[in-house]
């Protein structure tokens, strides 16, 4: 178990990289106003799944070798990329259909596909590669032994406080769609808009360096 000052200091700084909207929140938030609360919150845990997959490879010794590897970062960051930008062209093409819903709760596609790509997108988060490779080792203490479980500790810290912050997102985001899909031509634009910003952020990331 890391030391207690530790826990408190780490507590803190994955506070404020969570807060700070990357790749996961965007994506709760375009689910979220697209498709509403329930797709959003399924967003939330398949992608706190996908990221809980990257906190147990650093773990076990994969942290280490994506560190030092610019390859393999590039890597997880191009296929993160490229999986949002299928998504956000698959919304635009979709977008008339959305359009068409009444409820603001009836999502167009099956739970456990949303939860997948919600995954996806969580495992190949650079943000989370970057937090779970660089900053989280730093608040290890090897003197106390049992590194791997002090990552572990670390890591489903870092989880609890994302997925509080991330499900706030999808609440709200998916209760703004409820206002938005009183109108058929605003849940269209908004829908449209959804697709952009999935695109937009693929084509951030795929552009983003290292040390961004």
């Amino acid at each position: 178990m890391p030391p207690g000052d530790h826990l408190l200091e780490f507590a803190i700084t994955a506070f404020v990289l969570i807060v700070v909207p990357g790749p996961s929140v965007l994506f709760v938030v375009s689910r979220g106003v697209a498709l509403g609360r329930r797709a959003a919150l399924a967003t939330v845990i398949g992608n706190t799944g996908g990221v809980m997959v990257q906190a147990v490879l650093v773990a076990l010794g994969l942290g280490a070798l994506v560190e030092r590897s610019d390859a393999v970062f590039t890597v997880v960051k191009l296929v993160g990329a490229v999986y949002l930008l299928i998504l956000g062209v698959r919304m635009l093409r979709n977008r008339h259909g959305l359009a068409q819903l009444h409820d603001a709760t009836e999502v167009p596609k099956g739970t456990r596909r949303i939860v997948r790509e919600g995954f996806v997108v969580g495992l190949t988060n650079p943000k989370a590669v970057i937090v779970f490779t660089v900053v989280l080792p730093q608040f290890a203490d090897p003197s106390r032994g049992h590194v791997p479980l002090q990552l572990l500790v670390l890591a489903g810290l870092f989880l609890t406080i994302g997925v509080v912050s991330d499900s706030a997102w999808a609440i709200a985001s998916g209760t703004a769609r409820t206002w938005i899909a009183r109108s058929t031509g605003r849940l269209e634009a908004v829908a449209g808009a959804g697709g952009v910003v999935l695109i937009g952020l693929g084509l951030r990331l795929a552009v983003t360096g290292r040390h961004e």
